[in-house]
């Protein structure tokens, strides 16, 4: 493997390795990465608008992050707080293999999203490998396949609805 490869590929395997191993729902935490791009998008320029104001009120910080630093917070404080409630939320062999897929496209779908909000020095070699291209190129796939599997992994985990012997509204 090459500088390249191994982080990408770590950053891919490590939410599903964690998702699988912990037995953690991964419809919840795809779910949780779609809100954490809502709250990227949306709540980070504010974030680092309160941080520019309490920083300018003199309250002495050593740490300033900036708007991607934000970015990246809100994308995985959703998904580490999800994993972490959701551990041992998937029970027996056969609700595994529905999660699987799933867990795949979190970590795919998660490096898509992670790695342009990475330091530039960081994500530069990676975004420039020919590895990443081809994520680029499929990422429309990715995603639709691992929204289409959280979507029916949903559908197949709806309560089930058991009337009794005389109906529903029978007394």
């Amino acid at each position: 493997m090459n500088s390249v490869t191994l982080p990408l590929a770590c950053m891919v395997a490590l939410p599903i390795a964690l998702i699988i191993f912990l037995r953690i729902n991964a419809t919840f935490v795809f779910l949780s990465l779609c809100l954490g791009v809502v709250l990227s998008q949306f709540v980070a320029s504010s974030t680092n608008s309160l941080t520019s104001l309490i920083s300018n009120a003199h309250v002495s910080s050593t740490i300033h992050p900036n708007n991607q630093t934000w970015k990246l917070i809100l994308l995985l404080l959703p998904i580490i707080i999800t994993m972490g409630i959701m551990i041992r939320t998937v029970k027996g062999n056969s609700k595994m293999a529905y999660n699987l897929i799933p867990a795949i496209g979190v970590g795919f779908v998660g490096a898509l999203l992670v790695v342009p909000l990475l330091p530039a020095s960081a994500a530069h070699d990676i975004i420039s490998s020919p590895l990443w291209r081809q994520m680029i190129r499929a990422q429309g796939i990715i995603v639709g396949i691992s929204a289409i599997a959280c979507l029916a992994s949903l559908w197949l985990m709806r309560p089930k609805h058991h009337e009794s012997k005389h109906g529903k509204h029978s007394h």
